[in-house]
């Protein structure tokens, strides 16, 4: 009830305003997860970031198991990555960015990591709204409100949760209360690829993180109408081994 989701700040800035600092507009945003996920160094994996940047990609990701190992420390990959992002932008002359992994066994250890990534000027920071908890997740939010950071969210242990039919939580009620604690992507599944969904339920829940008010649609798996009365929306990331052959279906859903 609305009564109840104002009393939380939402996303740090929203799908407009994403656009907005990315002059992006009338299209789908295209990123990638750098692979192999473990293993290279922190300059290997920068190049890495900056061969895809530069090949046309608006985005990379960290995956959420690359966090701080001891063949790539977090503080070093930042740098390199940095790095990259730089470059890419100067030869490109768009504006380019990478979800860094913000996410620590500690709270502090965690905003320790988002300051850094505003220090080196980065457009965008990630979090595993999940195993990071969402008192953690708010209080990322929070700090990337103030800062000018945006912020995207990997769902990691979900499926723990929302494929569990007895006594799990659907992943339509983890991504409303995400949308509340705030995040400005978040990884919402596809119809096709590997993280795939219902196709009418995958849709529900996309409007339900971006839309203003949802019609209550039991087909759709919406068991109420959804006021989120102006709270800024977030960006269903369509995500999960996706290829190239996917694209005509992804787009057309």
């Amino acid at each position: 009830p609305p009564a109840y989701s104002k009393t939380f700040q939402g996303p740090p800035h929203g799908i407009q305003v994403e656009r907005d600092k990315l002059n992006k507009y009338g299209r789908p945003l295209l990123g990638c997860t750098i692979k192999p996920k473990l293993g290279l160094s922190a300059k290997n994996y920068g190049r890495a970031v900056y061969e895809c940047l530069r090949g046309g990609l608006d985005f990379t990701k960290d995956d959420e198991n690359v966090n701080s190992q001891p063949f790539m420390r977090w503080r070093d990959r930042f740098v390199f990555v940095a790095e990259a992002l730089y470059k890419a932008q100067a030869e490109t002359g768009e504006i380019k960015g990478h979800y860094l992994n913000a996410t620590a066994g500690t709270c502090e250890e965690m905003m320790k990591r988002a300051q850094f990534a505003r220090e080196l000027g980065v457009p965008i920071v990630m979090h595993d709204y999940l195993t990071g908890g969402f008192t953690a997740n708010t209080s990322l939010a929070s700090y990337c409100r103030d800062n000018g950071l945006l912020l995207h969210i990997h769902r990691a242990m979900h499926a723990v949760i929302d494929r569990q039919k007895n006594h799990g939580i659907h992943f339509r009620v983890l991504a409303k209360a995400l949308r509340m604690s705030g995040g400005d992507h978040i990884h919402a599944g596809t119809v096709v690829g590997k993280l795939e969904g219902e196709r009418q339920v995958t849709l529900g829940f996309v409007d339900l993180l971006r839309d203003d008010y949802i019609e209550k649609d039991r087909s759709r798996g919406i068991y109420f109408t959804q006021d989120w009365v102006s709270m800024p929306g977030v960006l269903p990331v369509a995500s999960g081994g996706i290829h190239v052959w996917h694209m005509p279906a992804l787009t057309e859903i």
